[in-house]
């Protein structure tokens, strides 16, 4: 663990905090903290900031209710930046938005990024603007049972080919079995947050479990 008195403060007493979702990934905004700000950050497993434009100590959710619980917090190489993941209550932005970086300033027409949560949003506006011709939009018209039917079968999908060894088909067949499970948690209205959230306290449960066979 890094003393934040030896973290590499600008001439301002200011290092800079990119803040990013725990859970999504998402980037949710970029700010400054000094010393003070961080310190109370520690203390409180909140978010607090130096504002410039206000030249005063910022609590990140204090008139909003929009807190950003902290989970980690990491320098670079120079100590002079810090990444946060936070669990956040709301949106980062002062503007409503999720994350405050939403303007693109360009996007390459040969590379693509992907993202379960981009996956899990473009499978919601399937059932909520259905497409004529999708293969999505098709399940869910057709409802539970056909999306059910579809998670069965991709489940024996990957079960042959595990059994087979076939490495690449077996990757395959997860591939669309995770995706039709995508289709049925939006049917469900079950988000990747419930997930992350479900497994994050097995993980502690499991954890448990294993210290108690020690004993």
């Amino acid at each position: 663990m890094i003393d934040i008195e030896k973290l590499n403060y600008d001439e301002k007493g200011l290092i800079p905090a990119i803040v990013v979702d725990a859970t999504t990934k998402q980037v949710l905004t970029l700010a400054y903290m000094n010393k003070e700000s961080l310190q109370i950050s520690l203390e409180k497993e909140l978010t607090c900031f130096w504002s410039r434009s206000r030249q005063e100590l910022w609590l990140k959710g204090e008139t909003s209710s929009n807190y950003q619980h902290i989970v980690s917090i990491t320098s670079d190489c120079d100590n002079d930046a810090l990444v946060i993941m936070v669990e956040p209550e709301g949106p980062a932005c002062h503007l409503g938005t999720t994350s405050c970086f939403n303007n693109e300033v360009y996007k390459s027409d040969g590379r693509h990024e992907f993202s379960y949560s981009g996956l899990m949003e473009l499978i919601k506006g399937r059932k909520t603007d259905e497409k004529e011709g999708s293969y999505t939009t098709y399940l869910f018209q057709k409802g539970l049972d056909k999306i059910l039917k579809k998670v069965g079968e991709e489940c024996t999908e990957v079960i042959i080919a595990a059994k087979a060894d076939d490495k690449k088909e077996t990757i395959y067949e997860i591939a669309d079995l995770a995706y039709h499970v995508m289709v049925l948690m939006i049917e469900q209205g079950i988000t990747l947050a419930d997930i992350h959230n479900e497994l994050a306290s097995r993980h502690v449960i499991d954890h448990k479990v294993k210290q108690e066979k020690m004993t």
